[in-house]
């Protein structure tokens, strides 16, 4: 009886041991920027092939959406760590909300302006005296620097400014002519547009990759005093680990990556189709970043965020608005 019940106590033992480290497992809440797409492949992956359980983690994915602002989520507790573009995160800093960013998976702006190519656009000197679909909600930043490096004013339609239409999320006001331009994605709304029956012969786009003028997207944005917390710090080195290895999966197998985006997709909202077609277009963004912020990367952003003019989206040079120490920890 005596080795009976040592057997069973040491089966009962490595039940609770089983169960002690699955409530082990550290909470983590990923605030994204948008919906539930490609554009954010990398953390569906990790989740779905369980890189986030090998780093003992429970990942939770908030989608966005046109009514969710991820600084006011992570400014209200409602994240952990949030994905947003470096001209709102910066912005946010200068006006209070202490973010850091800790890790920068896309090296490359998917951003452009997409215009009619028969309403005389060739360069960017011919969009004075035109109308411009812009994004606000912290889109809007890239786009007003740009124009304050043109020289022309965001007033109304002369001859040194341009008249700015609040764009929606879609492309109706390029498909209805109410815009000359509209902001588009390389990897979603240029694609709208084409699907739409519009050949690209049609069209003239700007990258502001091209222009000189393109500020880093989609980074991972945490609060400045988590950052003073061991345990937060280290929670966060797993997790950025974990969501590389999701992202450089993703880069090589795009298709299997669009389906597993698709299998989280909740609205039902998403085509086959268009998330494959969004997959490889995002590979070509994140493509070259091993997760650690490229400083030369920063300082363009910053640059061309100062270069706002009268009005520029950041008055001063930030301070403390990045760090390279869960990159350091989590890549070695």
């Amino acid at each position: 009886m005596k080795h009976v019940f040592t057997a069973a106590a040491m089966t009962l033992t490595g039940a609770l041991a089983t169960t002690s480290a699955a409530q082990a497992d550290d909470d983590v809440k990923l605030q994204l920027k948008w919906v539930t797409q490609a554009q954010f492949a990398g953390y569906y992956v990790a989740l779905d092939k369980g890189f986030y359980d090998e780093e003992d983690l429970n990942v939770t994915i908030l989608p966005g959406g046109p009514d969710i602002a991820p600084t006011q989520v992570i400014a209200g507790g409602g994240a952990d760590v949030t994905v947003e573009w470096m001209p709102a995160a910066l912005a946010a800093r200068e006006k209070g909300l202490p973010l850091v960013n800790i890790a920068q998976p896309f090296k490359s702006s998917g951003l452009m302006l997409t215009c009619w190519k028969d309403a005389g656009i060739t360069t960017p000197v011919d969009l004075a005296d035109r109308t411009l679909g812009v994004w606000f909600f912290g889109n809007e930043f890239p786009f007003l620097s740009w124009m304050s490096q043109l020289g022309l004013s965001t007033d109304g339609k002369s001859e040194s400014g341009v008249e700015v239409l609040k764009q929606g999320f879609n492309v109706d006001p390029l498909l209805q002519r109410q815009a000359d331009c509209i902001s588009t994605m390389t990897y979603n709304e240029y694609g709208q547009v084409i699907d739409a029956g519009i050949t690209p012969e049609e069209l003239v786009t700007f990258k502001y990759e091209d222009q000189g003028v393109a500020t880093l997207e989609d980074g991972l944005y945490v609060l400045e005093e988590n950052l003073s917390d061991p345990a937060f710090t280290n929670k966060m080195e797993r997790f950025v680990r974990a969501s590389m290895k999701g992202w450089k999966y993703a880069e090589t197998h795009p298709d299997e990556a669009a389906e597993i985006v698709l299998d989280n997709d909740a609205s039902g909202a998403q085509t086959e189709h268009h998330q494959q077609r969004m997959m490889r277009e995002i590979s070509k963004l994140t493509m070259g970043s091993n997760g650690a912020l490229d400083l030369s990367d920063y300082e363009r952003t910053v640059q061309t965020l100062l270069a706002g003019g009268s009005d520029p989206v950041i008055s001063k040079l930030p301070e403390g608005a990045w760090t390279h120490s869960i990159t350091d920890a989590a890549l070695k």
